[in-house]
């Protein structure tokens, strides 16, 4: 387990703004790999499984690990401060999908320890900017608040507790392979968030040491709620008890349509901001899925900086090393966002 760096990032995040990375999935696409990169080499066991593995992005760090490292290493060499490991879906109940379940553990261990290791050689490289491994947590496609069946609105096909126990072992190999903290993110339910959250305690507690968090939830249409119906307020009180080191926004509408909701969670919220949005809205006509360029989004990004609203800046769905390496450009000298603490014991923006 990695010693706690929280002290040193919360340094850093009242000093600069930090630069999360852009999206993995949207860079493992343009790689255009093929049903044999994802079973990988007969020594990882996968050649006579009987489903069809093609499009499991988080299974590539065990079979294409030089893939994913590539991916990170571009990102780290565009400026970015943070990257996520690669394990958006790499959960017992996502991988089922894929007959996977009982590869969970070796996946959730192994992103974390190419994330690790490039961190570390980066790091050794600019010691004056040290990087950091964020674990992350997707939200499982599975919800506990909705039912999945229209007729039958008390239907549920996930229990608070399988997701306890699918958010506890991915943590507990997120801890064991490296991260420096992690991140559950693009929170559509909040039930969700509040199994992974209780989950991982259990994994802190049986590590016998604690990881700093962020908590980042989605705002899905222009209500200005998340899936399961809150307001960017209502879920920080949902999840202000877990005292996460930052909380924020990510995915969905693109930043032109967060910026209201990154206000508003900005004001309320008594932690660090973070906020990751998408290049824009959907479009399947693009190369990247995304119409957004580097410079439309840093310029959008920028305001959310000068407005003072962020502490972490990045990008999700459809950004590349070229938005972040923009965005790094975008917010260079701008101060970070103050929280309430740190105003009233007076600590310079």
């Amino acid at each position: 387990m990695q010693p706690d760096r929280t002290a040193e990032l919360t340094r850093l995040l009242r000093e600069r703004i930090l630069v999360l990375d852009g999206a993995m999935g949207t860079m493992i696409q343009q790689l255009h790999l093929t049903e044999a990169d994802f079973r990988g080499a007969h020594a990882c066991g996968l050649h006579a499984h009987p489903r069809d593995l093609k499009g499991d992005n988080d299974l590539l760090v065990l079979t294409r690990p030089d893939a994913v490292r590539d991916i990170h290493d571009a990102y780290f060499e565009a400026g970015a401060d943070l990257v996520e490991t690669n394990t958006f879906n790499a959960t017992r109940i996502a991988q089922a999908d894929y007959g996977l379940e009982e590869r969970v553990g070796d996946i959730n261990r192994e992103a974390a320890r190419i994330a690790r290791a490039c961190a570390d050689r980066w790091t050794a490289r600019t010691p004056e900017r040290p990087r950091f491994v964020a674990g992350a947590l997707g939200p499982t496609n599975r919800t506990a608040s909705i039912s999945p069946d229209v007729n039958d609105p008390g239907a549920r096909n996930v229990s608070y507790d399988e997701l306890v126990a699918a958010y506890r072992e991915a943590a507990q190999g997120l801890i064991e392979g490296g991260a420096d903290l992690l991140l559950v993110e693009t929170v559509f339910d909040t039930l969700n968030a509040k199994a992974a959250l209780f989950g991982i305690e259990e994994a802190f507690d049986s590590a016998g040491g604690r990881l700093p968090l962020i908590v980042s939830g989605t705002i899905t249409d222009a209500s200005g709620r998340t899936l399961s119906g809150q307001t960017p307020t209502a879920f920080w009180h949902s999840v202000r008890h877990a005292k996460p080191l930052a909380v924020g926004l990510n995915c969905a509408l693109g930043a032109a349509l967060m910026r209201p909701y990154l206000e508003e969670i900005a004001h309320v919220a008594d932690v660090f901001i973070s906020c990751y949005p998408n290049a824009g809205l959907p479009n399947p006509m693009s190369d990247t899925g995304y119409d957004e360029t580097p410079a439309q989004t840093s310029r959008l990004v920028k305001d959310f900086a000068a407005s003072g609203f962020v502490n972490i800046i990045g990008g999700c769905c459809g950004t590349t090393p070229a938005h972040i390496r923009a965005i790094v450009e975008a917010v260079a000298g701008i101060a970070p966002h103050r929280r309430p603490v740190d105003r009233e014991i007076g600590i310079a923006a």
